[in-house]
Formats: structure tokens, sequence, C-alpha cells
């Protein structure tokens, strides 16, 4: 009996970091969504790094957004088209959890960790519908004047 629980531990523990973790399949890819702001949480770590934005009631996508030029990736992206398609959320949630990419492809790109009070903008996909939690997972990430592609690594 005391076998089977040691054996069952590990699996309970990791059951809500599981449940936490979203593939890209998860997400609406035909509607990017712009978000910008400042973090309030930060975890920096695996499987994913991740943070809480606190954005403004008046969230705007950026007037120069589309002539803003994103890093080539390995992964086949079109991220002019994605910059022109940008929008805001119809939802009105001030803090949303953001999903960045592994702390691997994070170094790949050498990005800093970010620090809670940064301010960042991020561009990235949420939940067909906007359903379910303020969940953002993030294919450009825009910190300090540098733009961060993080499908893949940099090409």
């Amino acid at each position: 009996m005391q076998r089977r629980h040691a054996l069952l531990l590990p699996l309970a523990l990791a059951a809500p970091w599981a449940r936490a973790h979203h593939g890209w399949s998860s997400f609406d890819l035909e509607r990017p969504i712009w978000l910008e702001g400042r973090a309030t949480k930060v975890n920096w770590r695996n499987p994913h790094a991740e943070l809480e934005l606190e954005v403004p009631a008046d969230l705007r996508v950026p007037a120069d957004l589309v002539q803003r030029s994103v890093p080539a990736q390995t992964a086949s992206v079109d991220g002019p088209k994605l910059l022109q398609a940008a929008t805001v959320p119809k939802r009105r949630d001030r803090r949303w959890q953001i999903e960045l990419a592994p702390l691997s492809r994070m170094e790949a790109w050498k990005v800093s960790p970010i620090q809670v009070g940064d301010r960042i903008g991020v561009l990235g996909f949420t939940f067909a519908g906007e359903k379910g939690d303020a969940i953002l997972r993030v294919e450009y990430l825009f910190v300090d004047g540098k733009v961060y592609g993080l499908r893949s690594s940099p090409a």
C-alpha cells in the first residue's frame, strides 16, 4: 500500500502544473491580440516563463505597430501579417496571465528576465471566442525597445 502511494504522489503533485500548461492548439491563431502594461507577478521557470500583466482600461493597438520589424524565427511565422491584424481583446480584464516561452528559448533569444514593474508589450493569442481565463500565449515580446519572437528559436 505504501508503495502505491509513493508512486501516485508525484503524479498528484504534477497534475495542477500540467493542467496549467497550454499547447498552441488551444489558442485562436487567426486573431492576434495586443496587450501592453506592467508586470505585476513574474515566474521565470519552466515549462515556460509566465507573468501577470496589468493593462490600462483604455488599451489600444499602438499606431506604429504595423511599421515595427519583427525578427525571423525558425518556425514559419508571418510577423508582418500578425502585426497588421493585431487587435485588442473584446473582454475588459485588467489582469492577464501571459505565457512566454520555455527558458531555453528565452535564453536563445537573449531575453533578460522580466521583473515586477517592467512595462512590456505582447502580441499573441487567447482562447477561441476569448472564453475561459484571461490568458495570452505570446508570439512576439516587446521589451526595452527590443522584439523577440517566441514561437521558435531565432533564425
